[in-house]
């Protein structure tokens, strides 16, 4: 069951970017975030009470996951929705975000001490080109300066986010650590709501599909399969699987949005899959 986990985790994680626009046009993107985070923190909480697990954990453990909270939950899937609402190309912005696994390989060597052959060098460079391939992007595309510095930010946190939680690996169960998670990433857009942004959800049918389809699917099913994926494998090989959803993505688009799929989406396709399975080859 385990060795299906990536294989779920990318189709779980690369359906939520059909849900995303359905949220923005209906709320702001902070307000949506943590109405999102503030149910999910309550899920888990249910999860840990019914499951009997210690929810009364030491500040030690608390500030370590609620800062991955704020981090993964808070800066990246802010800036990601932030710089989108603000004109960002899509197709751009994920392919900055998608430069992850690069700098994850890079400094997870330093930080973490793993060693990074050249085979998943190898692996993780055909991936991005693969992910490059599906998403493309227009060079002349009006790039809006705040939604560039936003997705930048994305960028750095779910890099520092994933090291950090492969530095930490605290033995909380899932549910705890991914409750506490969700409150600093609650916490985080709070904040936000109250001294940057004015307060907007529209809670159309549109939206409470799409939002119920982020919170039970990719915040509840897909995050907790990627923080067990990072405690049992090495930061580096865990990350590469990100390249995956790109065309993965735009394989679900074609499937159920009707959107077009042209062959260099399938030879980008081939090419990621290809490079992912370089690089996490034993």
């Amino acid at each position: 069951m385990v060795k299906v986990f990536p294989l779920i985790f990318v189709l779980l994680w690369s359906s939520a970017f059909i849900t995303t626009k359905p949220i923005i046009d209906n709320s702001d993107p902070f307000s949506a975030l943590a109405f999102r985070f503030l149910i999910v923190a309550i899920g888990f909480f249910i999860f840990s009470i019914y499951s009997k697990q210690k929810i009364i954990i030491n500040r030690k453990n608390f500030t370590e996951s609620f800062f991955s909270g704020v981090l993964f939950h808070g800066f990246y899937l802010g800036g990601v929705f932030f710089s989108i609402s603000k004109g960002m190309p899509t197709g751009i912005a994920a392919l900055i975000v998608t430069l992850q696994p690069i700098l994850t390989n890079a400094l997870s060597g330093p930080i973490l001490n793993e060693k990074v052959s050249i085979k998943q060098w190898i692996g993780v460079f055909l991936g991005f080109i693969g992910a490059a391939l599906v998403l493309g992007f227009d060079v002349g595309s009006s790039i809006p300066i705040l939604g560039l510095v936003a997705t930048i930010v994305a960028l750095i946190a779910i890099t520092t986010s994933t090291i950090w939680q492969k530095k930490l690996s605290n033995n909380l169960p899932l549910s705890v650590s991914n409750m506490y998670q969700a409150l600093g990433g609650f916490t985080f857009h709070l904040l936000i709501i109250i001294f940057f942004a004015k307060p907007y959800i529209d809670f159309t049918q549109t939206f409470v599909i799409a939002m119920g389809h982020q919170i039970f699917l990719v915040s509840f099913g897909a995050f907790t399969i990627l923080m067990f994926l990072i405690k049992k494998n090495s930061a580096s090989k865990t990350v590469s699987i990100f390249f995956l959803i790109p065309p993965t993505s735009a394989f679900m688009a074609w499937l159920f949005l009707n959107e077009n799929l042209t062959s260099l989406d399938l030879v980008g396709f081939f090419i990621a899959t290809v490079g992912v399975y370089i690089a996490t080859r034993d």
